[in-house]
């Protein structure tokens, strides 16, 4: 499909974690930018050695790829990556990451580690946490990176916040972060509480429940489970028995299906189809679906934000992101104008209709484009370069049809007038009836002319400023010939005239209505940009009411397990939180859309422009005065 992933037969590293700090690696970058599906992007972290890398292989639909190694030493290094066509999402891609094991001993850097996880969570949108054993108190303790996330995630930049924004941001980024899936691996025990066996999701949610009290025992135990609870929108649980024998474990990656253990497979198949159906397209602040392209660019400002010592805004990373993109987005619009009329160039001149029937269907086409690609052009200011540019474009290019045009029809009449010229030249209109004969002449070549089937759109004007060129040479030859009466020449010079002010009225009657088609070809299309323009304002509220309506529904639902629990005092706290979504729901909901008299108004006055060339005909321009 176009736009979809090309075939990557294995992963390749994204992020190197090299001497000095993470580092993009352009290859794999260049690989997302020919990506324009929407990315769904799974990202799995956890300590090092724990199997990250065969659920990465299986949600590849393979066997091997991602490295698995089968010694205590670490394999993946940084970020790696691997695209492949989503299984069950036509026209989306699975974006699978591959993360550097934490707390690798040979590192030495928690630092580094806390980087990596929270890269992990800012670029996926379904992000797994894979550890063995049991959920118990250690294992929430080794995730203490979830509790490090509000140091080094921020959701506005530093200058525009105040004090109540940061005491606010805690509790926004459930809009933004992924949905989670805690994978137990190598789980031996019976999921049994008060004797009643329990769901692995139960399971999770009994493990993440908080103590009451405020003691620092009791903050320190709550701390990690509240992170999860208040951060992510979704909680998911699976429980991974032994796959295979400890001895064949060293073996996995290359090991049938068969040959491993069936509670294992169903599992990691139930894992699998989880994630392919549950797993959402990845999205930005606003609800901007990402795709490969946008996806490069996230990476990019994330990672060079992290080197220069800086914490990772999200807000931030969107308004470079979208003018990164935007910037593309007109480019890509005005190649498509470019090239659809710089074919239609090539067979100049042609008629004004033609040229302006081609100019309203390939600018259409090049805001359909841009808006396709484009996200957040807030104001308008891209969609109206683009409109500025195409203005220049089809400018020049109305000229140069009036100039192949004019070219055109003078080379004709000339070449038409030449054995007119010669006549004269041999006198033979110098004599008695030889202002008939010149008449007829005449009469004779305008008709060819006229039969000349490809003029364009200056014909009739040309023979207007060819004849009136030509009336003092009839004025002479009438005056000449001596078997017409001095009535007869008053009557012929009054003919003369007519004729040129009937060739007057033809010309301006074909400017006029060439115009009024091209006005009309803008009309429409100027009505169909601001329906665009309304129908992509639309699918924007949309889009953040789904990313609203995410974030209450987790809300709600982590606000009723307190309630339930009888922590009375957080479910107040929450009901604050959840009356402010509902707010901001509201006022999207009933949001007019008043910005397009800042982009339609400056867009409609380029479109008048479009013609400026056109309203220079005689007679014209004081029609739109």
């Amino acid at each position: 499909m176009s736009g979809g992933p090309p075939r990557m037969p294995a992963p390749v590293c994204l992020i190197e974690n090299a001497e000095g700090g993470l580092r993009t690696v352009e290859s794999a970058l260049n690989i997302l930018r020919g990506i324009q599906q929407p990315l769904v992007v799974v990202a799995v972290v956890g300590l090092y050695r724990t199997g990250k890398s065969y659920l990465m292989n299986r949600l590849a639909g393979k066997q091997s790829g991602f490295a698995l190694g089968s010694t205590i030493e670490s394999k993946t290094k940084g970020i790696w990556m691997w695209c492949v066509p989503h299984p069950s999402k036509p026209g989306h891609t699975l974006l699978l990451l591959d993360t550097e094991g934490l707390g690798d001993v040979d590192k030495g850097d928690s630092k580094n580690d806390a980087w990596i996880f929270c890269l992990a969570v800012l670029l996926s949108s379904t992000l797994v946490y894979n550890s063995r054993g049991t959920i118990d108190n250690q294992a929430l303790e080794k995730l203490h990176y979830v509790t490090e996330l509000t140091d080094h995630i921020q959701i506005k930049s530093a200058g525009a916040r105040d004090e109540d924004d940061e005491e606010e941001e805690d509790c926004k980024f459930v809009r933004f972060f992924p949905d989670f899936i805690w994978a137990v691996r190598d789980f031996t025990l019976e999921r049994k509480l008060n004797g009643r066996d329990v769901s692995e999701d139960e399971y999770l949610d009994f493990a993440l429940q908080l103590k009451k009290g405020l003691t620092n025992k009791a903050v320190t135990y709550n701390l990690p489970r509240q992170c999860i609870r208040n951060f992510f929108p979704g909680r998911k649980c699976f429980t991974f028995p032994f796959p295979t024998s400890t001895n064949n474990m060293r073996n996995l990656d290359s090991m049938a299906e068969a040959d491993l253990f069936p509670d294992f497979l169903s599992v990691a198949k139930r894992f699998c189809s989880y994630v392919f159906a549950e797993s959402r397209v990845k999205t930005v602040q606003g609800g901007h679906k990402v795709t490969g392209s946008r996806f490069s660019h996230l990476v990019k400002i994330y990672v060079d934000t992290i080197n220069s010592g800086a914490v990772p805004c999200l807000e931030n990373a969107v308004v470079a992101m979208a003018e990164i993109e935007n910037q593309s987005a007109v480019k890509a619009g005005l190649q498509l104008y470019e090239q659809g009329m710089g074919g239609l160039s090539k067979t100049f001149p042609t008629d004004l209709g033609t040229v302006s029937a081609e100019h309203h269907r390939l600018s259409t086409m090049a805001r359909q484009e841009f808006l396709k690609r484009s996200f957040k052009d807030e104001g308008g200011k891209y969609m109206t370069q683009l409109e500025e540019k195409v203005s220049q474009i089809s400018e020049q290019l109305f000229a140069m049809n009036m100039e192949a045009s004019e070219k055109l029809c003078r080379k004709l009449l000339l070449d038409l007038y030449g054995p007119m010229a010669a006549n004269i030249q041999q006198g033979r209109y110098s004599k008695s009836g030889g202002y008939e004969i010149y008449c007829r002449d005449r009469d004779a070549m305008v008709a060819k002319y006229r039969q000349h089937g490809k003029k364009g759109m200056k014909g009739e004007e040309v023979l207007e400023k060819f004849l009136q060129e030509r009336n003092a040479e009839a004025n002479s030859i009438l005056k000449a010939d001596e078997t017409l009466t001095e009535s007869d020449k008053k009557m012929a010079e009054a003919r003369e005239q007519a004729r040129v002010q009937e060739q007057k009225v033809k010309a301006e009657k074909q400017r006029s209505q060439d115009l009024q088609c091209a006005l009309e070809d803008e009309r429409c299309s100027q009505e169909e940009c601001v329906a665009r323009l309304v129908e992509k304002m639309e699918e924007e509220k949309r889009l953040q009411h789904e990313e609203l309506e995410r974030a209450l529904e987790s809300k709600l639902k982590e606000q009723r397990e307190m309630l339930e629990k009888g922590f009375k005092d957080k479910a107040e706290i929450m009901g604050q939180e959840i009356e402010q979504l509902k707010k901001e729901k509201t006022q999207i909901k009933e949001a007019k859309p008043g910005f397009l008299e800042k982009v339609f108004l400056p867009i409609a006055k380029i479109g008048n422009n479009v013609f400026s060339t056109v309203l220079q005909y005689k007679g014209i321009r004081k029609m739109f005065k």
